[in-house]
């Protein structure tokens, strides 16, 4: 089972381009869905039907060929009403016990990104629940899908800090704030936490496990070939694995023909194949790419004969790629030992990189995001002497605090 999340720049044509993955599989005899995160949702339009919040099923027929998958676009205001307002209440008495004003918990229990939160998990349950082969998602614009796909450990660390994980220390924490007699009631503040930390952990294990795979769709501009770069190391940084790349639009080339048009075409074709140049080398991912059409590709014509050139012979589901990983190296026991962790990261040149210690992790912030690593057991005793960039990620170096490390 794989789920493919295409996202990229907007308007660079990844609900086309997930529309005609998911229409290959389908004709390929795969069991799919394909389903909208996108708040714009356009799936509908590029398929051709009518879609709702639950799947169902479409039919793709085009001369001799066809295809049947399943379709939904994920309405996150309805979610958003049935699956968060219990736990809003449960927080909301929470902060009421604690002596917060009724208007201030009103404010403070309104989650930023609940709805993209939720969306997620619906992705993610249409997934487990063993029905498809494939999960295809068209996910909103870049900047929208980093943030969506870093809410779970963002929200998981949130949580572990406002209340730990351990459920006795919990419901001792809420216990002394609202007085012993009240501790049944508390309980269930507990318990809606816990559900939402282990959701959380869920959706996070999804995200970076093999089966999960980015597909960044550019268009073969400067500016969107910066934008994805950037897009590369948000996504390593998460640790969530990234299958390849599609370029969209590519002009036709127009060989040996003259005049205005020709001239043009020629010029933007150079333009284009420079910019995939530099992608292709700054990148050991493969990167597909499509022609520019005429006519919109809408409906199942275009959208199998635009997976025929997308894909050729080869099945859309392959390409999994492992989500970076870290790497320990050096070591002993002496004062003088020298460690270090190598962080893989697809760093692109302009990379505005900072790090700090804070406790037993490492806040990696690359471009403002930040990450907070959790350091190997015998590096928590050490301090960071030194850190290196390169092309393949960062290699920091670490010894022995005289202070801890002998205890």
């Amino acid at each position: 089972m794989r789920i493919l999340l295409f996202t990229g720049k907007g308007g660079v044509g990844k609900t086309t381009l997930a529309a005609a993955t998911a229409a290959r599989l389908a004709e390929r005899g795969r069991k799919v869905l394909v389903v909208s995160t996108d708040p714009a949702h356009s799936l509908g339009d590029a398929l051709g039907t009518g879609l709702g919040g639950e799947p169902s099923e479409v039919e793709l027929r085009a001369g001799e060929r066809s295809a049947v998958l399943h379709a939904a676009e994920v309405q996150t205001r309805g979610l958003l009403d049935q699956a968060w307002a219990q736990l809003r209440e449960h927080l909301r008495t929470v902060l009421l016990g604690a002596g917060v004003s009724e208007l201030d918990a009103e404010e403070l229990t309104h989650l930023p990104g609940a709805e993209d939160l939720l969306a997620l998990g619906e992705v993610v349950g249409f997934a487990d629940s063993g029905l498809w082969d494939a999960v295809v998602v068209d996910c909103g614009p870049t900047a929208e899908t980093l943030r969506l796909l870093s809410l779970p450990e963002s929200l998981s660390g949130y949580l572990e800090r406002l209340f730990p994980a351990h459920r006795r220390v919990v419901r001792g924490v809420l216990a002394g704030i609202a007085g012993s007699e009240n501790v049944d009631r508390w309980d269930a503040v507990a318990d809606a936490l816990g559900r939402l930390a282990e959701r959380l952990l869920v959706l996070r294990n999804a995200l970076c496990s093999e089966r999960t795979g980015v597909r960044l769709v550019l268009t073969p501009e400067a500016v969107v070939a910066a934008e994805t770069r950037r897009t590369l190391t948000a996504l390593a940084l998460q640790q969530i694995p990234v299958d390849g790349l599609i370029a969209n639009r590519v002009v036709p080339h127009p060989g040996s023909a003259r005049g205005a048009a020709a001239t043009w075409l020629r010029t933007r074709r150079k333009e284009q194949d420079a910019v995939l140049s530099e992608v292709r080398a700054a990148t050991d991912l493969p990167v597909r790419s499509v022609q520019h059409r005429a006519a919109e590709p809408v409906g199942a014509g275009a959208l199998l004969e635009l997976a025929d050139e997308l894909y050729g012979a080869d099945d859309p589901v392959e390409g999994a790629a492992r989500a970076p990983q870290m790497e320990l190296g050096g070591g002993g026991r002496a004062l003088d030992s020298e460690y270090t962790l190598r962080i893989a990261l697809p760093l692109h040149d302009d990379a505005a990189l900072d790090l700090a210690r804070i406790g037993d992790e490492l806040a990696v912030t690359i471009d403002g995001r930040r990450r907070l690593v959790a350091l190997p057991a015998v590096l928590r005793r050490c301090l960071v002497t030194d850190a290196v960039a390169d092309d393949g990620g960062l290699t920091i170096s670490f010894r022995p605090d005289p202070e801890q490390w002998m205890r």
